[in-house]
This record gives structure tokens, C-alpha cells and sequence, in this order.
């Protein structure tokens, strides 16, 4: 009997994915758990199985192509048997992925009307600002460059056919159109633009569409800075021992080398034992207090970024969290995780220290109480014992969920965790 191979839920946030590309060919035969595909979720890219031995019978899903959790891919089962039944309850087909477009190979949505630039210096034609309300509450899609030249022309954009994607309206659609009315005069008259280099080009705008992963970035940080009522605890930590130590504990082995964020990971995940609430998760008419520390690293990838998890961060030792964390980072950057190796976390770290960022705040990522964003080391003028010497200093920043952590909730796990990492000692007990 003939089965379906459909798109599974490859994270908790996961709605929609990329079938990468397909391994097998329609009619040939392949094996239960054999890999028949690559799909894309929102977090790592994953490799999928046949349930079923059969006859690779229908693809339904081409490479690129974009369907919902639990849609159809394909079928598998005996040659020449019956599938029709099984196709009519696929629904809609699939979206296909925007192809590239332009020299640079930039992605634009499938359809799209390139658009000339009409001056030297082109005006921006693609910004979040393309939907325009008029005074009648009709809704109007236009680009910044057409309403700029429709406010020129004196030209109404409710009487404007579109023939961007989804009637949108470009530049082009106003360039032939006479001025309703004598543009209004705006101050001195701009000097002219130098003309474009003979031979040169003007290379048009290019619109990208979102990924998975980035429209789920989109969606969940947006649904964390409207609903989670964030506040910010910011410290500055003493780092001198901190240094000493790790440069220590690097020369004295040789196989992974410690980082100052395996142990920020691990003075964390101390201090998270001691303020457990730190470590819990909003769950509407209740709140969760995990037993366990399991904390998620921010790491960027080039469409975004994604948190593995170290498990059970308190119970390891840093030189354990250190290889660890090695090993989810390559498969983070590498798109191989597995969805257990990035959900589930109880406490999130962000640190841009690497990139010389000397403080900031991050969105919490839900249901977590809190996120760590952690800035660079950095070697400034202190005052110790009443004098000025050069100290080695970072600052944190808290950002806190107010329905679970209080303010001095958060102050105190500030102190312990700034204790901590002034007495690193107690990392290695």
C-alpha cells in the first residue's frame, strides 16, 4: 500500500520548509530509513528517511520548493499502483523558492519587474515603507520611488494600475504619466547630479525574500518585544583573575582550548542553582522552575542565528563544556544539528565580546525568564586601593521576563554570577 513522505516539525517553532534537494528519482526503488532528501526548517538543515521500502512513485515537492509542516512530498509504494486518491488530498502545490536574479546574484521573488533606475542616484525603491494608508483607509502597495514621483506629479496613487508583484507600484507605472499639477517648490533648487560615468551602469535595486530561518526570527522576536514585559539590569565584572586563569588553564593542556565563554557559560550556570527562578519559563497561569541549567549559545549564521544547547551546564566541568560547546558550534555553523541539540534550553547567553561590542541588550527568547548579552573584555583605566591602574573589565546586561524575575531577583543572580567570575576558583570546585 502506497504511503505518504511528508514534511515533519524539525523544531518547536517550525511551520513551513525547504526541500533542499532530492536524493532519489522518481521510479526508483528505495529502502525503509534509506535518505531519499534534504529539507530546510527554520533552525538546521536535516536529512529525511523513508519509513516505507517501495518505488519512489511521485515527487510532488521539486527542489526548492516550500511546504507547510505536514505536507505532502512525495509517495512511495509498488510500481504501478493506484496513487491518485493520495495526490487529490495534497491540496495546493508548493511554493517554489525565488530564483536568482542580477549580476551579484541577488535572490528576487519569483515575478518580479526589474525597475530602471530614472536618475543618476537612484532613490531607494524596496524599504519596509512599500504599504501606504490614504486618507480614505484604502490600502495602497507602492514603493518610496513611485511616491516620491507621484507627489511630484501631483498624481493620485488611487487611480494607479500597479504591475509590481501583487499590483504593486513601481516607478515605471508613473514614468509616463503627465503632472496633474506643477510640482510644489521646496526651498533653494538642489544642485545638479553628477552624471553617471560612461560605461558604467547603474546596477538596480533587488529585493530578498525571507528564508525559514529568518522568518522565524522575525516572528518569534517580534512576539517577544510586544508580549514579554522586558526590563534591563546592566554590571561591570572585575576579569583580571579571570584572564590569568584561563591563560593558565590553556597552557597547561592542549586538546580544546577554553574560551572566555565556556567559562561565562559556566559561572552562569552556577549562579542559575543558586536563583533558580532566573532559570524558569512563563507558562501563562503558571511558571516553570527547571531542575535543570541547560543553556543556549547564541551563534550567527549567515541567514541568522540559531542556540545550541549545553545540557545540564551546572553538573560539567568548564574543560566539558569547552569540548561541547566546540562540537554543537561547528554543527551549528555547518546546519547540522538536530532539533534536540537546539531546543529546550532553560537560559540563554549572547556574547559579542569577539566583535568588540562593548555592551548591549538582547530580546528574550520565549518562554525563558531571561537572556545574558555579554561585551567585550576590555583594558581600561580603575581605581584600586585609591589609585588609577589599568583593569580588565566586562559588562553584562540582563534582560529580564517582569511576569517571573523581579528586579532584585535579577540583581542578586547578577551578584552572584559577577562573585563568581572575580573568584574563579570557585569555577573549579
Amino acid at each position: 500500500m502506497a504511503s505518504k513522505l511528508t514534511m515533519p516539525k524539525l523544531s518547536d517553532t517550525m511551520t513551513l520548509g525547504v526541500l533542499l534537494k532530492w536524493h532519489k528519482r522518481e521510479g526508483e526503488t528505495v529502502d525503509a530509513g534509506e535518505v531519499v532528501a534534504e529539507a530546510e526548517s527554520d533552525k538546521a538543515t536535516m536529512e529525511l528517511e523513508a519509513f516505507d521500502a517501495g518505488t519512489l512513485l511521485k515527487i510532488v515537492v521539486p527542489d526548492g520548493g516550500k511546504v507547510p509542516v505536514g505536507g505532502l512530498l512525495a509517495i512511495i509504494g509498488e510500481k504501478g499502483e493506484d496513487i491518485a486518491a493520495l495526490l487529490a488530498d495534497a491540496g495546493p502545490g508548493p511554493e517554489t523558492a525565488a530564483a536568482p536574479a542580477g549580476p551579484a546574484g541577488a535572490a528576487t521573488p519569483s515575478g518580479q519587474n526589474a525597475e530602471e533606475p530614472i536618475a543618476a542616484a537612484p532613490v531607494p525603491d524596496i524599504t519596509p515603507d512599500d504599504v501606504i494608508i490614504t486618507t480614505d483607509s484604502v490600502r495602497i502597495k507602492a514603493s518610496p520611488l513611485a511616491r516620491k514621483m507621484a507627489a511630484e506629479k501631483g498624481i493620485d496613487l488611487r487611480r494607479v494600475q500597479g504591475s509590481g508583484t501583487g499590483g504593486r507600484i513601481i516607478s515605471r507605472d508613473l514614468a509616463a504619466m503627465p503632472a496633474a499639477r506643477p510640482a510644489a517648490a521646496s526651498g533653494p533648487a538642489a544642485p545638479p547630479m553628477a552624471a553617471q560615468p560612461s560605461g558604467e551602469a547603474a546596477r538596480p535595486d533587488s529585493e530578498q525574500p525571507l528564508n525559514t530561518m529568518r522568518t522565524a526570527i522575525a516572528t518569534r522576536m517580534t512576539q517577544s518585544k510586544t508580549t514579554v514585559p522586558h526590563f534591563y539590569l546592566t554590571m561591570e565584572i572585575d576579569m583580571e583573575r579571570m584572564v590569568a586563569l584561563r591563560t593558565e588553564l590553556n597552557a597547561a593542556q592542549e586538546e580544546v582550548k577554553i574560551s572566555y565563554n565556556d567559562l561565562i557559560v559556566k559561572a552562569a550556570a552556577l549562579a542559575l542553582v543558586k536563583h533558580p527562578r532566573v532559570n524558569g519559563s512563563f507558562g501563562g497561569d503558571r511558571f516553570l522552575l527547571h531542575s535543570q541549567v541547560d543553556i543556549g549559545l547564541a551563534v550567527a549564521l549567515e541567514d541568522g542565528l540559531i542556540t545550541p544547547v549545553v545540557r545540564n551546564a551546572a553538573a560539567k566541568s568548564v574543560g566539558r563544556i569547552a569540548a561541547e560547546a566546540r562540537v554543537l558550534i561547528d554543527k551549528a555553523k555547518a546546519r547540522k544539528l538536530t532539533p534536540e541539540e537546539y531546543t529546550g534550553s532553560t537560559f540563554t547567553i549572547s556574547n559579542l565580546g569577539m566583535f568588540d561590542i562593548e555592551e548591549f541588550s538582547a530580546i528574550i527568547n520565549p518562554p525563558e525568564a531571561a537572556i545574558l548579552a555579554v561585551g567585550a573584555i576590555i583594558a581600561k583605566p580603575v581605581v584600586k586601593e585609591g589609585a588609577i591602574a589599568i583593569g580588565q573589565r566586562m559588562k553584562v546586561t540582563l534582560s529580564c521576563d517582569h511576569r517571573i524575575v523581579d528586579g532584585a531577583t535579577g540583581a542578586l543572580f547578577l551578584k552572584e554570577f559577577k562573585t563568581i567570575l572575580e573568584n574563579p576558583a570557585l569555577l573549579l570546585l
